[in-house]
């Protein structure tokens, strides 16, 4: 068959159809029986119509997907075919059913080489997706399996096959349209004689599923960032620098964005009204204003509603230590706190930061966030110990004074995208303010990571602000396509991950002193 003389369409399958569909089955299931009855078909259009899919070149019919709704809890178990067959070959097809059965696909011999099954069987994912259910279940037929039965159980016929070390007509495609083997079921079809009564339960799991109950309560499958470039500048009081955060804050609101980005240790021109001359003083001296700026930003969280991430700011613990850390604070009026956990050798050295020793993915209206401070996502460990913790988007508040300091970060976040699948917010400062000790120099330009593959930008960057310039910037993010990534992507990072051979463990301490 000559590609360029095919005019294939996608449809339902139709009542009308049924002569040719007769034709089709007898001449697939020439070994277990042919077709069904017409009532049996039409039954199965009336009660389940968009499950019957069907592939026409004009107006002949070459392919049709049957399918039926089942109960998930029962079919998921071993079962028989006839559990699906009841008197006068009628199909039990279950109105309230949470799972797509696929009863049959069949493709004319003469069509075969078209990759046809795969477009009846991507057809069928699309529906279960639509229709919300959990999963598509299919006792799988192994006609190749009698060819080898005096020499192979059933289990490692199954195994080879998977291995592509042997080839069956069923299971094989099965497996390579991302269907699982859940279990052998003996007795399945008795009739089948190729396959010697056997199959295998297949399921491919809809990971987009959400039960009913949970529809109403679920979150958000979209969210905007936005994100402030900041321009360090000199500042004549705590009000100034509260009034120019709040003007952004009111900026991105307006755009409902859902998170407000500030980038790492943004109040720091503060230091400026005090006398520079000792570092270790200068920085203790912009810790006392932490509790303010945290107070005062939680409350635009909610007069503003947006949750808001509060770059970094010093904090002094009990102990008299001091801790560089990220706030979270939420619109509903909770926050959170993330310290940096690894200290660069000028904060340890000029300022004597400790870092943290706490990590954790933290809930929100709008997805389940991370914050790694800078230095922080330059160790890929963290990044991963959080996609652990199924974390959705990574906020990097970050603090650079050269471009080779500022591409460090930037790599960092990108790969930290790619191999945890996860969307990266990178957010800097900019200016330079030559009279405050550490912040004469600064170079940023701040970004938002994705995963690389089909479903993201080519370049897997989905925006990007200008360099060296004050501006707010947004990004709409998509959560589904987190899911579809990490389960049916070019490549699964997070799921191929040989953790036969490695693994990576948080070991817990005692928690350091804090306010």
């Amino acid at each position: 068959m000559d590609p360029e003389d095919l005019h294939l369409n996608l449809r339902n399958l139709e009542a009308d159809d049924y002569p040719q569909l007769k034709i089709l089955m007898d001449k697939v299931y020439d070994d277990i029986g042919g077709a069904w009855p017409l009532k049996t078909i039409k039954r199965l259009i009336k009660e389940f119509p968009e499950g019957q899919i069907a592939i026409v070149d004009d107006d002949i019919l070459v392919g049709v997907a049957l399918s039926a709704l089942v109960d998930y809890d029962t079919f998921s178990e071993r079962h028989r075919y006839d559990d699906l067959i009841g008197k006068n070959e009628i199909i039990h097809n279950d109105a309230a059913g949470d799972a797509m059965y696929g009863l049959d696909v069949l493709i004319d011999p003469e069509y075969r080489g078209h990759r046809l099954g795969r477009r009846l069987y991507e057809a069928r994912k699309e529906l279960c997706r639509s229709l919300n259910l959990q999963a598509i279940l299919a006792g799988g037929r192994i006609p190749g399996y009698h060819e080898h039965a005096d020499s192979l159980k059933p289990t490692e016929y199954i195994d080879e096959v998977a291995r592509k070390e042997i080839h069956d007509p069923i299971l094989s495609f099965q497996l390579s349209n991302d269907f699982q083997v859940k279990r052998l079921m003996r007795g399945y079809l008795p009739e089948d004689k190729k396959s010697l009564g056997y199959a295998t339960l297949l399921e491919w799991n809809n990971i987009l599923y959400e039960p009913e109950e949970r529809l109403l309560e679920s979150t958000k499958t979209q969210s905007r960032v936005g994100a402030v470039q900041w321009q360090m500048r000199r500042f004549a009081s705590v009000e100034d620098v509260l009034e120019q955060v709040e003007y952004f804050v009111d900026a991105l609101s307006d755009y409902q964005s859902d998170f407000a980005v500030f980038p790492e240790l943004f109040n720091a021109p503060l230091m400026g009204l005090r006398d520079q001359s000792d570092d270790l003083e200068a920085i203790r001296f912009l810790s006392n204003f932490t509790d303010r700026f945290r107070s005062e930003m939680l409350r635009m969280a909610v007069s503003y509603n947006i949750n808001i991430i509060a770059g970094s700011m010093i904090e002094e613990g009990d102990d008299g230590r001091l801790y560089n850390v990220a706030y979270l604070l939420r619109r509903d009026g909770t926050e959170e706190r993330q310290a940096k956990l690894h200290i660069t050798p000028q904060e340890r050295r000029d300022w004597v930061i400790d870092g943290g020793e706490e990590l954790q993915v933290f809930e929100t209206d709008a997805g389940r966030v991370g914050i790694l401070i800078c230095y922080d996502v330059e160790f890929p460990e963290l990044g991963r110990i959080l996609a652990d913790q199924d974390m959705d988007l990574l906020f990097v508040p970050f603090w650079t004074d050269t471009k080779n300091g500022y591409l460090r970060v930037r790599h960092c976040a990108q790969a930290r995208a790619i191999e945890n699948e996860c969307y990266v917010v990178l957010c800097g400062s900019v200016g330079n303010v030559p009279s405050i000790e550490n912040l004469d120099i600064q170079y940023a330009q701040s970004a938002v990571f994705s995963p690389s593959d089909f479903a993201f930008p080519h370049d897997a960057v989905l925006n990007e602000t200008t360099p060296n310039t004050e501006m707010i910037f947004f990004s709409d993010l998509d959560y589904t396509r987190l899911k579809l990534v990490r389960s049916e992507g070019s490549v699964t990072n997070l799921k191929d991950r040989r953790t036969d051979l490695f693994s990576l463990k948080w070991r817990k301490k005692g928690k350091k002193s804090k306010k």
